[in-house]
């Protein structure tokens, strides 16, 4: 089960587990579309794999099994620059 990760551990912008706006890699890697699209050019700066759009959990899933609330931010190159 995917942990749905709050925020985007590029620029940390909340990420609601319902946003359309966040982005996966493979390893749960989290970015927001703006940092994947124009920072890191559509690849995980950690594992270089696809971002690809985050699923959305369905509500009643979603209170069963909580998105996480544990926040990763990282030095990346790109995001720092």
């Amino acid at each position: 089960m995917l942990a749905l990760r709050p925020n985007c551990e590029c620029c940390d912008r909340d990420l609601a587990p319902a946003s359309p706006d966040a982005r996966i890699c493979s390893f749960e890697c989290t970015f927001c579309a703006d940092c994947a699209d124009h920072r890191l050019e559509g690849r995980c700066p950690n594992c270089g794999g696809e971002l690809v759009r985050r699923p959305i959990r369905p509500a009643a899933a979603l209170a069963r099994f909580p998105a996480s609330t544990e926040r990763v931010l990282k030095p990346h190159k790109a995001c720092v620059a």
